[in-house]
């Protein structure tokens, strides 16, 4: 039944996007590109290895056959973008695509089963695991294409029995599931030998992932072996082969020289020794530092040793140095407080990465490494995992992490490659078979290669998938866009970017970095838009000066006397829009500034249901929003399902209730609460179960502060991140969720597609710029997109109710550009008019264009869809009628232009369709 059901809303979901209005409203990219997204798997074509295939994690599948400098996305027609792995059969072009990221981060999104492609990425067909959620592997024999083996890693937040291998004899029409550990244990990894399709190997990983805790290691953790094709598997990382076999195994990679040589590269998380663990750059060694000097301490050195701890995912330098010093207390006493705080955590160094190898075809197991392959993991494997091998030499080995390392001697010892230009954290290594100086490399920022063995990289970043957590807009003239990125920073640029590369000739991108780390939430000031408020992961916030490059730290501080505050992962700030000096900060308190972040007060209690163990960043608020009708109307939600209200500026708050068919998942995450631009007393909230792996659609309305709510999520199929009110429109909505963009007409009683030009990729952040009409849409996968609203905001009730609308024509202006170039090399100007359309039917009628003395100079038949539809005429005419324009008007000229097209004079030109007509003006440039 949950598999029929699973195929129901994926059917239901693509189908969504195939009838609405708003099939004619395009959306533009507007990049940015330079800083790529992640890469979770490649596919090369050994026998030409200019031409590959690029899997991101939540961007889709690119193909590139010129080595890179330029991609072409071939999965914007498929039903999700979330890619865990890629094969491709290169004789006959088929692609397979395990879907739903496998790194278990906090936004690998999970996928739909296998897609297949036999036509190059033209068309894509699910074969099978509508439930499995993250794919890792996928082996297709390649002298029988109907014979698969797939390795599945299951759901990330909670357990499953569709993990493990599953095997199809058929091409997916039927599936068996051939290993199976537990419910929390799947497959992150499948190889096979080169020449024996019957020889694979698997290797299993135990997780457990919630909101607030992640252990990346359990027993079920292990390698596992088949000599029939997949069709059965054994254990082979016993407890006397070699390979650690107990709790503190980790993720495994492995890579596959012959039968019998194998690689496997370890997330080794059982505690080092004690007499190896590290002193000199540990976190109790620097927090028993006196207080000047661990100031002193670098912040790179701290978040090292942070990762050590295991509190990457909870805690950076600047946190830990800012509890110290505000605290007024020693770094020990500071250390004591976060230990009574972090039971679980700071103890003994994990051991980390580790290297073995097999020449026996896994009997036996010896690691490589001679030392600690320390400064590597950070005590995060579960993001890594990767190792490759020369195909040509068993002893050349490349693991990658954080950093890209190389081996000669088959692991004994390294040297890091991943130098100038490669981003860190690094995902798949391809080795050219044919020339192992030549490696493509697939990180966290992109794609690069070298043809020296990591001495040189090119970057291959000329596509848009990046992935934004939030976008803002300011209100300059021809405004800029902003966002922060996951592991890239906050950039802005303009609205009106294109993509293009003639900035490497011009020496400076479109778009500026103005902030490091992953990037979050971005305030502007509207006064003077060079006054910026954004920063990165757990609240560490800046004011910043885009003209002078000054930074301040604003992010507030607990008292002496209290334990550290809780900032979540994507912190949010608000400015008031009552006065922009006043911002609105939140932990797991509301804090409020009055004088742009330089002081601090808290203006309520914990609005959270409070601490809870873990080693990640839980019990924090999500979500700020202040009503435009009333200056200390306030609303907070938490990541742990909590909503507040006050009235009265933060003096006294009421807990809103959670509404009554949201309470079947407990702890749902408050991804938005917004306030009505519209009505005082109107509140909207979506609740995302994402971190429960359940991708229901919770969005609700209240007419009275919270006291009740409405479901107004019927029709929506997916989590949902943010809900936003039109600008001018009371009744229209704009939600983003998942798995893409949707609009309501009649305040969310209704939702249609709304993402023309924007593949099925979750949606984060929506900001409308009032002033242009623009919706900028912030995608976790596609960078950013944009759309104008005017026709949007025109459909009114009255034109809804007519069978055919046809709406204003902008005036344009005569130029001489039209028909000309500046050069005989480059493309003509074609000028042209957009003529926007509404049909409450699909219909073939005429369209006509009538000059002042009644000569029809254009007239075309039209095929209407319903809803919106945009012609466009590009002004020009035949010979004959151009005669008729000059013979009715003799002091009219027409002349042909160097492409030799004739172009309508200046003049007053009406457009009819049917019974409905309009205006188009064509005014002489002064």
């Amino acid at each position: 039944m949950k598999k029929i059901l699973f195929l129901f809303l994926f059917i239901q979901s693509f189908s969504f996007a195939q009838t609405n209005l708003f099939e004619e409203v395009k959306f533009k990219s507007i990049g940015p590109t330079i800083m790529s997204g992640r890469i979770v798997d490649l596919a090369v074509n050994p026998d030409n290895p200019t031409e590959f295939y690029a899997a991101y994690a939540s961007g889709g599948l690119w193909y590139t056959n010129n080595n890179g400098t330029s991609f072409s996305p071939v999965m914007d027609n498929a039903p999700t973008q979330n890619c865990g792995s890629v094969t491709v059969e290169w004789k006959s072009g088929t692609i397979w695509v395990g879907t739903g990221e496998v790194n278990a981060s906090r936004s690998s999104y999970a996928g739909i089963g296998i897609l297949k492609s036999s036509d190059q990425g033209k068309t894509w067909e699910n074969i099978g695991l509508p439930n499995s959620q993250h794919i890792s592997r996928i082996l297709v024999n390649p002298k029988n294409l109907d014979e698969i083996t797939v390795g599945v890693v299951g759901n990330l937040y909670s357990k499953s029995q569709e993990r493990g291998v599953f095997k199809t004899l058929d091409g997916g029409k039927t599936w068996k599931k051939t290993l199976f550990i537990n419910d929390e244990t799947g497959i992150i990894d499948v190889v096979v030998s080169p020449t024996n399709f019957n020889i694979q190997y698997a290797a299993a990983w135990q997780k457990v992932r919630k909101a607030w805790d992640f252990k990346g290691n359990g027993a079920g953790s292990g390698i596992y072996k088949s000599t029939d094709a997949g069709n059965s598997w054994s254990l082979i990382s016993t407890e006397l082969s070699g390979f650690p076999n107990n709790d503190g195994v980790g993720r495994i990679g492995l890579a596959l020289f012959n039968d019998t040589v194998i690689y496997a590269v370890l997330d080794n998380q059982n505690n080092k020794p004690a007499s190896s663990k590290s002193k000199e750059g540990s976190l109790p060694t620097m927090m028993s530092s006196p207080g000047e000097d661990f100031s002193n301490i670098s912040n790179k050195e701290l978040n090292n040793a942070l990762k050590s701890a295991g509190l990457r995912e909870k805690y950076r330098a600047e946190n830990i140095k800012n509890f110290v010093e505000d605290s007024k207390l020693e770094p020990k006493e500071a250390f004591k407080v976060l230990q009574d705080a972090n039971k679980a955590l700071f103890e003994t160094e994990v051991i980390g990465c580790e290297v073995y190898k097999s020449t026996d075809g896994g009997k036996s197991w010896i690691k490589m490494n001679q030392k600690f392959i320390d400064d590597f993991y950070y005590t995060y494997g579960y993001y890594f995992a990767n190792i490759s091998v020369d195909a040509t030499d068993e002893n050349r080995i490349y693991i990658g992490a954080v950093p890209l390392l190389f081996s000669k001697d088959s692991g004994k010892t390294f040297e890091v490659i991943s130098k100038e230009n490669v981003h860190a954290d690094h995902h798949v290594t391809w080795v050219n078979p044919k020339n192992p100086n030549h490696i493509i490399n697939g990180n966290d920022g992109g794609v690069n290669i070298s043809y020296d063995n990591g001495a040189h990289w090119i970057k291959c970043n000329n596509q848009a998938v990046g992935q934004f957590y939030a976008v803002q807009v300011d209100n300059e003239e021809n405004y800029n866009v902003y966002g922060g990125l996951q592991d890239n920073g906050v950039w802005f640029g303009p609205n009106n970017y294109s993509h293009d590369v003639s900035w490497h000739q011009e020496g400076k991108y479109p778009y500026e970095s103005i902030m490091g780390g992953d990037g979050m939430q971005i305030q502007v000031d509207n006064r003077n838009s060079n006054i910026v408020y954004t920063g990165f992961q757990f609240g560490n916030y800046y004011r910043l000066d885009k003209k002078t490059k000054q930074l301040e730290p604003i992010t507030p501080k607990s008292a002496k006397d209290e334990k550290p505050l809780r900032f979540n992962w994507q912190t949010p700030v608000l400015l008031s829009s009552y006065n922009q000096d006043i911002v609105y900060f939140g932990s797991n308190f509301l804090h409020r500034s009055m004088n742009q972040g330089k002081d601090w007060e808290k203006i309520s209690e914990d609005v959270t249901k409070g601490f809870k163990e873990g080693n990640v960043a839980y019990g924090t608020i999500t979500t700020i929003a202040e009503s435009p009708f009333q200056f200390g109307l306030l609303y907070v939600g938490s990541d742990d399902g909590l909503m507040h209200v006050s009235k009265d500026g933060g003096n006294s708050w009421t807990k809103m209730d959670i509404p009554e068919n949201a309470t079947k998942t407990d702890d749902l995450w408050v991804s938005r609460i917004v306030a009505s631009q519209h009505k005082k007393e109107r509140v909207y909230v979506t609740l995302n179960g994402y971190r429960n792996d359940d991708f229901s659609s919770y969005v609700y309305v209240s007419e009275d502060y919270g006291t009740t709510w409405t479901n107004i999520s019927k029709g929506l199929t997916n989590a949902v991140n943010v809900i936003v009110e039109d600008s001018e429109k009371e009744n229209v909505l704009y939600v983003g969720t998942d798995n893409g963009l949707f609009i309501s007409l009649d305040k969310g009683n209704s939702w249609q597609d709304f993402s023309a030009e924007i593949p099925n990729v979750a949606v984060h952040d929506l900001k409308i710029q009032a002033k242009a009409k623009d919706l900028i849409v912030g995608t976790h996968g596609r960078s950013i997109y944009k759309v104008n609203l005017e026709k949007v905001q025109a459909l009114t009730d009255e034109v809804l109710a007519k069978n055919l609308h046809l709406f204003a024509v902008d005036k344009i202006q005569k130029s001489r550009r039209w028909g000309n170039s500046w050069s005989s090399w480059s493309e003509a100007f074609e000028p042209k008019a957009e003529i926007w359309i509404y049909s409450n039917q699909e219909k073939e009628t005429v369209l006509n264009v009538v000059n002042k003395d009644k000569v029809a100079v254009h007239s075309e038949k039209i095929q209407l869809k319903k809803g919106l539809n945009k012609i466009e005429y590009t002004l020009s005419v035949d010979a004959k009628t151009a005669q008729k324009i000059t013979r009715k008007n003799k002091k009219t000229e027409i002349k042909p232009a160097k492409n030799d097209k004739l172009y309508l004079p200046v003049g007053v030109y009406t457009i009819s369709v049917e019974n409905e007509s309009t205006t188009l003006e064509i005014f002489e440039s002064k």
